[in-house]
């Protein structure tokens, strides 16, 4: 009986000190979830920067409009020439992530149209 009561508050002390781990690991797994939707939005937006060039329109307003609200602070627009990049950074939970889990998509117009 006096072993049953020495250990029956160290599965307590276990779980308390599990838990910050516990949380990291739970905030790097929603970091990663985020990441991978970033790349989506990426995608879709620098295609339809590229098809704002084929129709002669802005690329870069078409591409900031094709992102999520809350994405559109977090993505940078370039265009050089018939090509469209964008770079969405996730919206990590973790501060030392934030700039590790961007995602680059670029988009080609195709060749200049001819005269």
């Amino acid at each position: 009986m006096r072993w049953a009561r020495a250990e029956s508050g160290q599965s307590s002390v276990e779980l308390v000190a599990l838990l910050p781990l516990a949380l990291v690991v739970g905030l790097a797994i929603l970091s990663l979830l985020a990441a991978r939707s970033t790349a989506g939005q990426a995608a879709a937006a620098a295609h339809a920067g590229a098809m704002a060039l084929i129709q002669d329109a802005d690329p870069e307003q078409a591409a900031r409009a094709a992102l999520p609200a809350p994405a559109r602070s977090r993505a940078d627009v370039t265009v050089r020439g018939r090509r469209v990049e964008v770079t969405v950074r996730a919206p990590a939970h973790l501060p030392f992530l934030d700039h590790t889990l961007a995602s680059t998509v670029a988009a080609d117009a195709g060749p200049e149209p001819s005269p």
